[in-house]
């Protein structure tokens, strides 16, 4: 299939919204940063990479979310606290011994975005880091309540942050 054009992928992704923006993305040979950005605008805000550390010591202080990494061969799911980092040797370092820890290509993040969308008959939010290839290095979804609805607290923290780094345009 050949890639696909832009206002194609925008009439797909507003009939499909909850689609899996990885898998839209190899099905139509585009990014995923295109398809993230073919989504319905009151769905997304796309902000500059260079807040990636501000937007990481942000997420630290939400509490249980879910970290997703999504990659051809595998979709690996975190559910806990994001630990807060430091850049030291030319990655972001997460400072904590067990759970989740690592060392992130902070340089590579060419923007952030933020998704409010239906997925699996649900609200989610998330915020994708989009490396400067157009690829998302990783996901962080607004945790969920015993009831699985999204967890107002951070949702509250994802809109506030998202307006910090990613303000709406003005109409």
């Amino acid at each position: 299939m050949a890639a696909s054009e832009p206002a194609d992928l925008r009439t797909y992704m507003a009939d499909n919204p909850g689609a899996v923006i990885e898998d839209v993305a190899r099905e139509r040979k585009v990014s995923p940063r295109a398809v993230i950005e073919a989504l319905p605008g009151e769905m997304v805000r796309i902000g500059k990479g260079d807040e990636f550390t501000a937007a990481m010591q942000d997420i630290a202080e939400w509490g249980e979310v879910t970290l997703i990494v999504h990659t051809d061969d595998a979709i690996f799911e975190f559910t806990g606290s994001i630990p807060g980092g430091e850049i030291g040797r030319g990655y972001f370092n997460l400072m904590q011994p067990k759970g989740l820890h690592g060392h992130l290509r902070h340089a590579r993040c060419g923007a952030i975005a933020f998704v409010e969308r239906p997925f699996m008959g649900k609200s989610s939010a998330f915020i994708a880091f989009i490396n400067i290839d157009g690829g998302i290095m990783f996901k962080v979804f607004v945790g969920r309540d015993e009831t699985r609805a999204l967890r107002s607290d951070q949702l509250q923290r994802f809109r506030l942050l998202a307006d910090r780094i990613a303000p709406m345009k003005a109409a």
